[in-house]
């Protein structure tokens, strides 16, 4: 890499590369849709002792409206999740990802905001730029490369994202700057192009991947992937997650990580983790609301932290962004039939001192 270039801590490199959770941080608001920063704290206090290795702040979870002047939370959002990881310093490797979007001036500016308040990285989205070439994408991944190490991110196009080539894939990988790259376009061919792309790359052995893909959590973990470069077999996996789903019952994401690591290189895998994949998968449908085509994914897991005493309510600030009809029912059925996915026990012991 450029000796211009903003570098990973090499604590923080080797804990990328072996695998992080890295929830996607929610925004906390009061029925007013007002910034609750008690219950923001809160959220940050607990993925941090529920034994995450980061967290992912200014994302989709987030809520991209942060961003409109009508709100204006950008900042505050990320100024508090920085704050409380200072304040409780968890004595581990922890890696705090900025959500970078816009056009390029926004871009970077975000990622001077991001760098300012001590960010790591910078998650690099594509969307809502349907109209720009990829030859300008990568462009402007260049230039917030400058500013922060890039996290790329292949967000799928329900929620906003847009189709990307092999080809721009295989370019954004060798950009110095590039250090991982968040897979989500919950598909299994386009999450193939990123894998392959990177598999391809000169720069492979310097880009960790993560899976983005929550209804495909468990097997996006366990996979091999094994590509022929140059007559060589080249082999790629998902070491990690950066996703909303894990917003909720991180501590049991923990735990599963923790377990996959544990069985990843042997040859036979544990018949029971399928089936526990097929469960989560199960789950996150009724939390994303797959049903309506991912139209209540924010509001289901507010529902959940609701539940738990985290939130107050699921409210986003769009007042139209809501539980979808029966969206209630399916999280009430799937909390009821796969208890084990939840971590309720450790969220009601802890509660009181997070709030505090």
């Amino acid at each position: 890499m450029s000796a211009d270039l903003p570098l990973l801590p090499p604590e923080l490199k080797a804990a990328l590369h072996d695998g992080l959770v890295i929830p996607a941080h929610p925004l906390a608001v009061d029925r007013r849709r007002q910034l609750n920063e008690r219950r923001q704290r809160a959220l940050t206090r607990y993925y941090l002792d529920s034994g995450a290795g980061g967290v992912a702040v200014g994302v989709h979870t987030t809520q991209f409206a942060i961003r409109e002047p009508k709100w204006n939370l950008l900042e505050p959002v990320l100024r508090l999740a920085a704050e409380e990881v200072r304040r409780r310093d968890p004595k581990r490797p922890f890696l705090l990802v900025a959500g970078i979007c816009g056009d390029t001036a926004q871009a970077v500016q975000e990622a001077e905001l991001a760098r300012q308040y001590g960010y790591h990285m910078g998650l690099l989205s594509m969307g809502g730029l349907s109209d720009w070439s990829e030859e300008a994408l990568l462009k402007r991944a260049q230039r917030v490369g400058e500013v922060l190490p890039l996290f790329g991110f292949y967000l799928q196009p329900a929620v906003g994202g847009r189709e990307l080539s092999y080809s721009f894939w295989r370019q954004l990988a060798e950009m110095p700057s590039l250090q991982a790259i968040k897979i989500a376009p919950f598909d299994r061919y386009r999450t193939l192009d990123v894998v392959r792309a990177v598999a391809q790359a000169s720069r492979r052995e310097e880009i960790a991947l993560y899976t983005g893909n929550d209804d495909h959590i468990v097997a996006d973990l366990l996979t091999v992937y094994r590509f022929q470069v140059d007559g060589q077999l080249v082999e790629k996996r998902m070491v990690g997650g950066l996703l909303g789903q894990w917003a909720v019952w991180t501590r049991q994401a923990v735990e599963l990580l923790e377990r996959i690591k544990a069985v990843r290189d042997r040859e036979s895998i544990p018949a029971d983790l399928f089936r526990l994949g097929t469960e989560l998968t199960d789950a996150n449908a009724a939390l994303f609301d797959a049903r309506f085509h991912f139209r209540g994914s924010i509001p289901g897991i507010h529902e959940v932290l609701r539940r738990q005493g985290l939130l107050e309510g699921s409210w986003c600030l769009d007042a139209d962004e809501t539980l979808s009809p029966g969206q209630q029912g399916e999280i009430e059925r799937v909390m009821r039939d796969y208890p084990h996915l939840t971590d309720d026990g450790f969220v009601r012991r802890n509660l009181r001192r997070w709030l505090s």
